[in-house]
This record gives C-alpha cells, sequence and structure tokens, in this order.
C-alpha cells in the first residue's frame, strides 16, 4: 500500500468517524452533562484530574497543560489540573511498594477531595488501574468520567458517573478523538471562566 492510498483511507476513516460522533445522542447527550459538572467543579474551586496509560497518558498530560496553561484565551487565571501520569517517582515507587494496579487510586487517596472531579481517558475501558482508580472515587464522593471506545466494557456504568464513548473502532482513531473531546471541553471551562 502506498502512502498516498494510506493518507486516502485514514483522512476517510477520520471524516466517517466524526461525522458518526456528530449524530451519536448518547455521545452529545453525555459530554453535555461532563462539561456542566466540569464547570462546576471549576467554579467551586475543585481540581480536574486526568489519568491515562501510553498514549492516554500523554493525552492526560496535554489536557493538564491546556488548562492550568492556556487552551484559547491569551489572559485568564489557571483552572486546576492535574495529571496522575506524570509524576514517575511516585508512579514507579507505588508500582513497587505496591501492585501497577493502584498508581491513580493510590494518587487519588492522598489529593482528591468530595469537590474534584476525576477524567479516566481508556482506549479499551479495560485498564485495571483506571478501574481502582474508579473505585476509589466512588469511595470518595468524587465525580467521574470515562472517556473510551463505543463498545465498552458495562462494568464502566456501574463505576463511573459519565461514560463518553467515541464512535472509532481503532486506538489510534480511538485516541484522536478522546483528544478532540479533550479539547472541547477545555474550550468550554475556558469560556465558563
Amino acid at each position: 500500500m502506498n502512502f498516498l492510498k494510506t493518507f486516502q483511507t485514514n483522512v476517510d476513516t477520520a471524516i466517517d468517524n466524526f461525522v458518526k460522533l456528530r449524530k451519536d445522542k448518547i455521545f452529545i447527550k453525555n459530554l453535555n452533562l461532563a462539561s456542566k459538572q466540569l464547570i462546576s467543579t471549576m467554579k467551586n474551586n475543585g481540581k480536574i484530574i486526568f489519568a491515562g496509560n501510553g498514549g492516554s497518558a500523554a493525552d492526560a498530560q496535554h489536557l493538564a497543560a491546556e488548562l492550568v496553561g492556556r487552551y484559547l484565551k491569551k489572559k485568564r487565571r489557571s483552572i486546576s489540573a492535574i495529571s496522575l501520569a506524570t509524576d514517575t517517582s511516585i508512579i514507579t515507587s507505588l508500582a513497587n511498594d505496591f501492585d501497577y494496579n493502584y498508581i491513580f487510586s493510590r494518587q487519588l487517596e492522598s489529593i482528591a477531595n468530595k469537590k474534584d472531579f476525576f477524567i479516566g481517558i481508556t482506549t479499551s475501558g479495560k485498564s485495571k488501574n483506571l478501574i481502582e482508580a474508579f473505585k476509589t472515587c466512588k469511595k470518595k464522593g468524587i465525580k467521574t468520567v470515562c472517556l473510551t471506545k463505543k463498545n465498552y466494557p458495562k462494568n464502566l456504568d456501574g463505576l463511573c458517573n459519565i461514560v463518553i464513548p467515541v464512535t472509532a473502532k481503532r486506538v489510534d482513531r480511538i485516541q484522536e478523538i478522546h483528544i478532540f473531546v479533550g479539547h472541547l471541553i477545555c474550550e468550554n471551562l475556558e469560556k465558563a471562566l
């Protein structure tokens, strides 16, 4: 397969995914609900806490940076946000002393409270360390969103306040929509300031 064919196929797939997303009533309803709750969190001086693995960890870090720094507005106050995937000393000590499944939940135990909002990003919906994080949030009364794929494991419905499933099927296409959703959230939060 040559480059041009790969390019065309990927562009066509991306367009198709976004067209489906635009028509997905569950996605739109859940994204709107999450945006409202995130704005409330921000206005009540709560933190927005992100976590994910691999590419989703990079997205978590990226989105936290957009909120703490700036997204589109040149002058605005900082929005309290953090990624749990960035502190290698904490992550490696927790993985070593406890288990990798607890690298996020243990951090949430120490820094999160009821005013905060947790966003877990998982392309599969099966990441054990995010499942543990959602359990910890549920125990602590912290609102949660899971950004995941369309056919996600249904146990997430009982663990998360809101599940935002995206229309793509391939991991890289799912991640493209996840960062799009993250940017929408950043834009809505900035507009609410």
